[in-house]
């Protein structure tokens, strides 16, 4: 999430118990299948019939119909234009995708979020009216690049482009030090959210905690000091 973003999610209305899901390729089974779980109210389509008969028998929706998102009728006929928030998955097929996203929000839907398969395809989106556009290919490739490049960055949630929290093991350098002799935010610039301590996290810990190897400390700041951390 982003600033961007803010206005967005701040829009949502926290009593909405009910979305609607177009589309169910893995992207949109994920949303729905989620949504379920948490004990939201599903409404799900897809213009294969297939996939909207195993949704149903997987449960992972609470209703599921077949039918053509690029059709304003057949969406109207669904009850589509009545959800507050609708979640366009279609992604992969752009014209449909915009189509679609042009569709509900012509009718009226307050909260579109749609995916994205390029930055043009983004752009794109964002000129029909969608409200918020999602990357999950894209996502899920800068995080597994800077895994694989900085293995002991366990977790990581960008606050802008420049500034993260991100969750790390403690690095060897820091074994046995305290909080205060490590001098995070002199040395680095960082400063310390948390630390891991018997599987759970000590929120704020004492100056005079030791860190230890092995465990995790959650620190918060600019990328470029983040990367400046001995791990």
């Amino acid at each position: 999430m982003n600033l961007s973003s803010l206005k967005f999610f701040r829009s949502l209305r926290h009593d909405n118990h009910q979305f609607a899901v177009i589309g169910l390729g893995r992207f949109g089974r994920s949303v729905c299948s989620t949504l379920h779980n948490l004990g939201y109210q599903v409404l799900a389509t897809d213009v294969d019939e297939k996939l909207v008969s195993e949704a149903l028998t997987e449960e992972i929706v609470s209703h599921a119909v077949q039918l053509d998102s690029t059709e304003p009728a057949a969406l109207k006929e669904a009850g589509i234009f009545e959800f507050d928030t609708v979640i366009v998955a279609i992604g992969n097929y752009i014209q449909e995708s915009i189509i679609t996203t042009l569709n509900v929000k012509e009718a009226g839907v307050p909260h579109v979020v749609a995916k994205a398969s390029s930055e043009v395809h983004r752009k794109l989106l964002k000129r029909v009216g969608a409200d918020h556009v999602v990357f999950p290919e894209y996502e899920a490739g800068c995080a597994l690049a800077r895994t694989l490049t900085k293995p002991s960055i366990l977790d990581r949630f960008d606050l802008d482009p420049d500034h993260s929290i991100v969750e790390v093991i403690v690095p060897d350098e820091f074994h046995g030090k305290t909080v205060s002799e490590i001098q995070l935010r002199n040395r680095y610039g960082l400063n310390l959210l948390a630390v891991s301590q018997d599987g759970k996290f000590k929120i704020n810990p004492d100056t005079t905690k030791r860190l230890e190897r092995g465990s995790a400390m959650v620190v918060i700041g600019c990328n470029k000091d983040i990367n400046r951390l001995p791990i």
